[in-house]
């Protein structure tokens, strides 16, 4: 499950409880898109634009937004968010500055200049469409230079019920995707032909200068409480919730458990 959808969903009391294996991770500087015509020149001149995104709570759309916010000193709260599709959470009830578009393709309401600038509209068909980070990987490096953050994107996630008719999922299941990824990174390092994926964990790799797939809390605690910290800040949830709120023992190692 994406982070920022199960910590809403949890905000609105859903039965689920988050594993920390982190399946998937990102930089986002890549995603973000505008339309030449929209006066846009820098970064800054995103405050009081119209920005698309699928939803108002994707992950995506979150860790951007703080990028935005921290690094460029874009004021989210004049942007004008526009989505182009439904939350993941029925209950939620988006800020005043969040509308809905009935265009549900992120790339035809730039270009149709419904929209300024786009969140993960995919790469741009029509020249008026440029990416707004002309090298987002170096900035993608100096995000995590200067802030240590290593953005997660999806974790694994179980239903409570199950969890407490089998309390000793959790750990059975964290040791066996911990082999799997490491398997996985022997098989990066081996010379073996790569997908571009592969290739992607490999820039990760480099970025971060070590695991590119950590698992486990205290790995990645500083970035779980800034994206908490966001999710606040940006009114996804309502009030901040501790990392670790549960935990389940797993033989002799405790695995903390949001």
């Amino acid at each position: 499950m994406a982070l920022s959808t199960y910590l809403c969903a949890k905000a609105h009391g859903k039965p689920f409880t988050a594993i920390p294996v982190f399946l998937t991770r990102s930089f986002y500087h890549a995603g973000l898109v505008y339309n030449r015509n929209s006066g846009i020149k820098s970064v800054s001149d995103l405050s009081g634009k119209r920005i698309g995104v699928r939803g108002y709570t994707v992950t995506p759309g979150v860790w951007t937004r703080a990028i935005l916010e921290t690094v460029y000193g874009v004021d989210l709260d004049s942007v004008t968010w526009v989505l182009s599709g439904d939350e993941h959470v029925a209950e939620y009830v988006p800020p005043s500055n969040v509308i809905s578009s009935s265009n549900s393709n992120l790339m035809d309401m730039l270009v149709t200049g419904e929209i300024d600038a786009a969140i993960g509209a995919g790469k741009p068909g029509n020249p008026d469409i440029q990416p707004l980070f002309h090298d987002p990987e170096q900035a993608d490096r100096g995000w995590f230079q200067d802030t240590g953050l290593y953005p997660i994107s999806h974790m694994l996630v179980i239903r409570d019920e199950i969890l407490q008719d089998n309390p000793w999922l959790s750990g059975q299941l964290f040791d066996l995707f911990a082999q799997a990824k490491n398997e996985y990174l022997a098989f990066l390092d081996n010379g073996n032909e790569l997908s571009p994926q592969d290739h992607e964990i490999l820039k990760f790799k480099d970025i971060v200068g070590g695991d590119p797939i950590p698992y486990g809390v205290e790995s990645s605690r500083n970035t779980l409480e800034a994206f908490i910290g966001f999710n606040v800040r940006q009114g996804v949830i309502p009030q901040p919730v501790s990392v670790g709120q549960s935990v389940w023992q797993v033989g002799h190692v405790w695995h903390a458990i949001l």
